[in-house]
């Protein structure tokens, strides 16, 4: 199975850094498992709406230009639909059964993504109706979708 994780923002500290690369390297067993990381568009001291939007519009189309379709892409934003880990499981059983076993992940940056990135999306998934730093996102997804692959192979990783 192929795994693509698109974030907009890059890791600096080391504790997210080490968490990130720990899950990377497990999840090396199961397929590739790459992250992309873009630079977040830089954002006027207070900026306005408007200057939001553009520059969420701007971050999109970067994000749009590294998805690998066919995928099964799915925009990580805090109004998707909450899932369990064991549904997480069932998600990616479902790519890999598919014609084009790759996933595409998105999280956005500090200010979220942009509504054409989530209406492009196959699937919109929150990770709770709580707010977490985007960096920290990123390690629980990747927690996650090992956690995913685990309950696929039947392991107790899970209990």
């Amino acid at each position: 199975m192929d795994i693509r994780i698109i974030c907009v923002g890059k890791l600096k500290e080391k504790f997210y850094l080490d968490a990130a690369g720990e899950y990377l390297k497990r999840l090396k067993a199961f397929g590739q498992c790459e992250i992309i990381e873009l630079n977040e568009i830089p954002r006027e001291k207070n900026p306005s709406p408007a200057s939001i939007d553009a520059a969420l519009k701007r971050e999109a189309a970067e994000i749009m230009e590294k998805v690998q379709r066919p995928c099964t892409m799915v925009a990580m934003c805090v109004e998707g639909k909450q899932i369990d880990s064991p549904q997480v499981a069932e998600l990616l059983d479902k790519c890999a059964m598919s014609g084009a076993p790759r996933m595409c992940f998105v999280i956005g940056g500090s200010d979220g993504l942009h509504p054409s990135v989530k209406q492009a999306a196959d699937l919109r998934l929150s990770m709770s109706k709580m707010t977490f730093p985007h960096h920290l996102a990123r390690v629980m997804l990747l927690e996650q979708i090992y956690r995913g692959f685990m309950i696929r192979t039947g392991t107790k990783y899970h209990k």
